[in-house]
């Protein structure tokens, strides 16, 4: 059964996929994502609790979050401006 979407249902329709496709690719079964968007940072955690023991910090403005050798959790500063 067809039905009538407008365009900005089918381009949010269309950037999920986008979005699912590119995070099946990555080595993990679960992913969260938390954007605040009044600092403009995207968290994103591959387990719940988290539970990082370290973080390390890189020169553009990401944080690896990390238990051991795992990386369990990302911190995206900046993200709206990035690609």
């Amino acid at each position: 059964m067809a039905t009538v979407t407008t365009k900005r249902t089918a381009n949010f329709i269309s950037n999920c996929v986008a979005v699912a496709t590119d995070m099946l690719k990555l080595p993990t079964q679960h992913v969260w994502l938390d954007y605040d968007r009044e600092a403009d940072v995207l968290y994103m955690s591959f387990r719940k609790p988290q539970r990082a023991t370290t973080t390390v910090e890189t020169d553009d403005d990401i944080l690896i979050r990390k238990d051991g050798k795992n990386i369990v959790g990302l911190t995206i500063l900046n993200a709206s401006s990035r690609q």
